[in-house]
């Protein structure tokens, strides 16, 4: 209805023709081409995170020191604009691999945060049973720390998926790098087409979208196929 009542598409398009944009930007392959570019370096800096943020957090629940020197560095990453750390990013590691760090470094606070927050809520008690029944530390992280931490590791996913595509693709808007979508918007606001900037947010909130939900089920469904065995 805005639209309409605007009559400028060079302002503001229809959703109708956002569709037919982005139809038409999907049957070329350089289409495919930036989403596979965006897609596999987001998600690898997601992944690098969560594998990060997971090992980190058993190490500081385990030994205090490591939580208390953490502790800044994960503040400081939390309260620094995004900004800030791409034009760093730029200096020090170039446009290539930029939207993999920049996701990288979003999402393992998150992580960190909310499993170490998960470890530290648990039982005592279950510890010294585990220790007066010999239990091994691998059955011990499998039988109680992992169910522990379950509904820490998937509410902080759920965050992290998200921002870890806001912080990307912000990145790729930023440095610019050759054939990802961060290219695509940054072409789209030189050459004013709002309907390739609606076509390529639409396909960016998609791709976040059904990441999140892809991964966070596939996470329950390992969960549940572990507390089965």
């Amino acid at each position: 209805m805005a639209a309409l009542a605007l009559g400028r598409s060079l302002l503001l398009v229809s959703p109708l023709d956002v569709v037919i944009r982005l139809a038409r930007l999907s049957s070329t392959g350089s289409f495919w081409a930036s989403v596979a570019f965006s897609f596999f370096r987001i998600c690898l800096g997601f992944l690098a995170a969560l594998s990060a943020g997971m090992v980190l957090a058993f190490l500081a629940a385990r030994v205090k020191t490591i939580e208390i020197m953490l502790w800044p560095y994960m503040a400081a990453v939390k309260a620094t604009p995004v900004a800030s750390f791409i034009i760093l990013c730029l200096i020090w590691i170039g446009s290539g691999g930029l939207s993999v760090f920049i996701s990288f470094l979003m999402v393992l606070p998150i992580i960190y945060t909310n499993v170490l927050q998960g470890l530290h809520s648990f039982d005592p008690k279950m510890e010294e049973m585990a220790t007066l029944f010999g239990v091994t530390p691998l059955r011990r992280l499998y039988y109680f720390h992992i169910p522990q931490i379950r509904p820490f590791l998937l509410s902080a996913c759920g965050v992290a998926i998200g921002l870890s595509w806001k912080a990307g693709i912000a990145a790729e808007v930023i440095g610019i790098p050759s054939g990802s979508i961060g290219e695509r918007l940054y072409e789209a606001k030189i050459y004013f087409s709002s309907a390739d900037l609606f076509a390529w947010t639409a396909v960016v909130v998609l791709l976040s979208i059904g990441f999140e939900k892809m991964f966070v089920a596939l996470m329950k469904r390992s969960f549940d196929q572990m507390e089965k065995i």
